[in-house]
C-alpha cells in the first residue's frame, strides 16, 4: 500500500512564481521533494493557502501530487508576517478536506512554524504524527533583523512548543541543528540533518560563450552574479560595495537577478530603489545591471554566463542558489553563515568570508576574476561536490529514511529513533569520502 503524506506549506506553494518577497527556497524545497517522493511511490497532498479566487480547491499538479488551496483569511496575497491569526481557519479547512475526502495521512510534513502549528493541532485531534522543517528560526531571524522583523512576538513561543510537540525535526545544515539545540533545547534524538538540493535536469553547465550569446551579454565582460530574492537580508548592497572597492573595474559588470517583476520597478519596490541609490553612492551605477525576475528555465544560463557567483546574506538557514551555481560549474563566494558554510568548501569549491565586509569580498572577487586556473579548479570541485551530496534525489532518500524510522518507532510505541540509524551517519560518511577524494 502506498504511503500518503501531507505537506503543509501555508505561504509557499510549489505553483507560485518565484522571486517575490515570500517566494523562494521554501517553494523550491516543497516542489522538488514532493516530485522525488512521488517518483518513489508516495501519494502527496500539498496544503497551501488560497491567495486568489481563480485557484481551485484541488489542483492535480502532476501524477500522485495534488495541491490543495485552503481558505484562511481574505482570499488575497498577504505577507507571511500577517498570516498567523488565520492558522486556526487553515486547520479547520484542512480537517474538513480530510473528512470530506475520507483521507487519513500516514505523516504530516510541516514547513515553517505556522504550518507546524497546524500540524500540531491536527496531531492532537487525529493522532497523525508530524515532522517539521522550520526553514528559518524566529530567534535567529530576530537576532539579525532586529526591529525589521515584523513577525508576531508569539512566534518564538510557538516554535519552542513545536520543538517539543513534533515527532521529528529536519535541520537543513549543522548550523540549523546547533541553533535548535542552543536556542530551543531540542532533543538530539529528534533532530536529523537533511540538506536542501538542486535538480541536475534543470541546472548543468552551459558553455560560457553560448550562455552569454543567448542572454545578450558581452563576451569579454567579467561578470559577477547575484541571484535571489531582493530583500535587505540578502546583502546585495554588500556586493555592490565590494564592486566599488575593486582595484580594476575594467570590463567588470555586476548582474543582479531577482525581484517580483520581469523588469525592475524602482518606484514600486523600495529595495530596488535603495540598491540603485547605493550603487550611485558607490560610483558603480553603470557597472550594476538590475535584470529583474527570470523564469527558472533561464537561470542555468545566468549561472553559466557568470565568472563568479556571490551570496553574502546576513544569515541563511540553508541557501539553494549556491548549489545551483555550483551545479552550473560557477565558483561561489559566500557568507560564512548557515547552510552556505556547509555547501561550500572554503578555498576548494569557492571562498567563505564574513558578511558585511565588502573589502574582503572585493579581494576574493578579484582573485577569481584574475586566476583562470584557480577558477577552473574550483568549478570542477564544485560539480563533483554537488553531484555527490546535494541532488534532490539524494535528499529525498535521506528524508525517506526519517519517514521510515518514524513509522517503525511509532509502531513499537516509542518516539525515539536509534542514534546509529540516523541519516547524519550517512552525511558524515559522504563528507569523509569527499574529503578523502580532495585531499
Amino acid at each position: 500500500m502506498k504511503k500518503r503524506i501531507a505537506f503543509i506549506s501555508e505561504h509557499a506553494s510549489p505553483l507560485a512564481v518565484l522571486g517575490g518577497v515570500d517566494s523562494g527556497g521554501q517553494n523550491v524545497y516543497v516542489a522538488e521533494l514532493c516530485l522525488q517522493l512521488a517518483a518513489k511511490g508516495y501519494l502527496i497532498d500539498i496544503f497551501t493557502r488560497k491567495e486568489n479566487e481563480d485557484q481551485q480547491l484541488v489542483v492535480e499538479w502532476c501524477p500522485a501530487i495534488n495541491v490543495i488551496h485552503i481558505v484562511a483569511g481574505p482570499v488575497m496575497l498577504l505577507p507571511k508576517e500577517a498570516l498567523l491569526n488565520y492558522m486556526d481557519e487553515f486547520t479547520s479547512g484542512m480537517l474538513t478536506f480530510m473528512q470530506d475526502k475520507k483521507i487519513q495521512y500516514d505523516l504530516l510534513h510541516a514547513n515553517f512554524f505556522m504550518s507546524a502549528l497546524v500540524a500540531s493541532s491536527i496531531k492532537k485531534l487525529t493522532g497523525t504524527p508530524f515532522i517539521v522543517t522550520f526553514h528559518a528560526l524566529g530567534l535567529v531571524r530576530k537576532a539579525h533583523q532586529k526591529e525589521m522583523d515584523t513577525f508576531p512576538e508569539e512566534r518564538i513561543t510557538i516554535e519552542k512548543q513545536i520543538v517539543q510537540d513534533a515527532d521529528h525535526i529536519i535541520a537543513e545544515c549543522p548550523q540549523d541543528m546547533e541553533d535548535l539545540f542552543v536556542h530551543y533545547a531540542a532533543d538530539p534524538l529528534k533532530v536529523t540533518i537533511v540538506p536542501c538540493g538542486f535538480n541536475p535536469v534543470e541546472f548543468y553547465p552551459v558553455a560560457k560563450s553560448v550562455a552569454r550569446e543567448f542572454l545578450g551579454l558581452n563576451a569579454d565582460s567579467k561578470i559577477v552574479l547575484q541571484l535571489g530574492r531582493i530583500v535587505p537580508r540578502k546583502g546585495i548592497d554588500n556586493v555592490i560595495s565590494a564592486v566599488g572597492q575593486m582595484k580594476d573595474l575594467q570590463n567588470v559588470q555586476l548582474l543582479v537577478v531577482g525581484g517580483q517583476d520581469d523588469k525592475p520597478d524602482f518606484e514600486k519596490c523600495p529595495e530596488f530603489s535603495r540598491l540603485r541609490n547605493h550603487a550611485i553612492a558607490e560610483g558603480v551605477e553603470e557597472k550594476v545591471i538590475f535584470a529583474g525576475r527570470k523564469n527558472r528555465d533561464l537561470l542555468k544560463y545566468y549561472y553559466s554566463a557568470a565568472d563568479v557567483f556571490v551570496s553574502t546574506p546576513w544569515y541563511e538557514p540553508f541557501g539553494i542558489t549556491p548549489l545551483e551555481s555550483m551545479a552550473c560549474g560557477t565558483p561561489v563566494i559566500g557568507a560564512n553563515v548557515g547552510g552556505i558554510k556547509y555547501s561550500i568548501t572554503n578555498n576548494h569549491t569557492g571562498f567563505l568570508l564574513p558578511p558585511h565586509q565588502p573589502d574582503k569580498l572585493a579581494e576574493k572577487i578579484e582573485i577569481l576574476l584574475s586566476d583562470a586556473e584557480l577558477s577552473r579548479h574550483m568549478s570542477e570541485n564544485s560539480l563533483r561536490r554537488v553531484h555527490q551530496m546535494f541532488t534532490w534525489e539524494k535528499v529525498a532518500e535521506k528524508l525517506i529514511l526519517v519517514y521510515d524510522m518514524i513509522g517503525a518507532s511509532l509502531s513499537e510505541g516509542t518516539t525515539e529513533i536509534p542514534v546509529k540509524s540516523l541519516p547524519e551517519a550517512i552525511i558524515f560518511r559522504e563528507e569523509k569520502l569527499y574529503e578523502k577524494q580532495v585531499s
